[in-house]
């Protein structure tokens, strides 16, 4: 009965008045990049843009975007809840209404919101809900928060055709992903970013479907 009962915390979104409060204190984040030396909060050349793209895990998800052609920096953080300011055993319990995401800082001259969006889709398994593989609760569901209205109607396009590709191949289930405009992000501890960079050998819990992604 407990190990139900936290499996139930932990896989139910919280309301605003149940969710762990929080501090006012922000979590201290370095100010600088580990690979690339680039600024975590900015500022950033004119002409960036910014979306926050949660699958499972961020340590595996981060890496997979600061590799990317075009990407000109990322950061990991919490998004989508209610706790202010929250730390990562507080994320975990499922309390705190947070999903694991990474801030992703683009350059759309050099790679399109469409190409991150494929990668997204096509590098974890979008349907599974409360979870990513073997990790369990709210803190890692599929989620896309947009900065601008143009990004918001291109994710929920990108899904729609994600969605399509599933059924064809014959994959039976409904993508869960999150899609909404980013309310707040708060950068996660220190430790956490850039984690496989500083632990090379560490978790990445990435898993795709073996579907393609085909949007424009």
């Amino acid at each position: 009965m407990f190990l139900f009962d936290t499996l139930s915390k932990k896989t139910t979104m919280p309301t605003e008045e149940t969710a762990l409060p929080g501090r006012e204190e922000a979590l201290a984040v370095p100010e600088a990049h580990f690979v690339n030396g680039r600024p975590l909060k900015g500022p950033y050349p004119d002409g960036l843009e910014i979306i926050y793209l949660g699958m499972g895990c961020f340590w595996g998800a981060e890496r997979l975007f600061w590799k990317t052609p075009g990407v000109w920096v990322t950061a990991v953080g919490y998004a989508g809840g209610f706790t202010r300011n929250p730390t990562y055993q507080e994320t975990t319990t499922g309390q705190t209404g947070h999903a694991e995401v990474v801030k992703v800082v683009y350059d759309p001259a050099v790679i399109s919101l469409s190409g991150l969006l494929k990668i997204f889709f096509e590098e974890h398994d979008p349907t599974q809900g409360m979870r990513q593989g073997n990790d369990v609760g709210t803190t890692y569901r599929s989620a896309i928060y947009a900065t601008t209205e143009g990004q918001l109607q291109q994710a929920q396009k990108a899904r729609d055709a994600f969605q399509q590709a599933l059924d064809e191949a014959g994959h039976g289930r409904a993508i869960t992903t999150e899609i909404g405009p980013l309310e707040t992000f708060y950068y996660a501890e220190d430790y956490h970013q850039q984690y496989l960079a500083k632990n090379p050998g560490g978790y990445c819990g990435l898993r795709g479907t073996g579907v393609s992604c085909n949007i424009g």
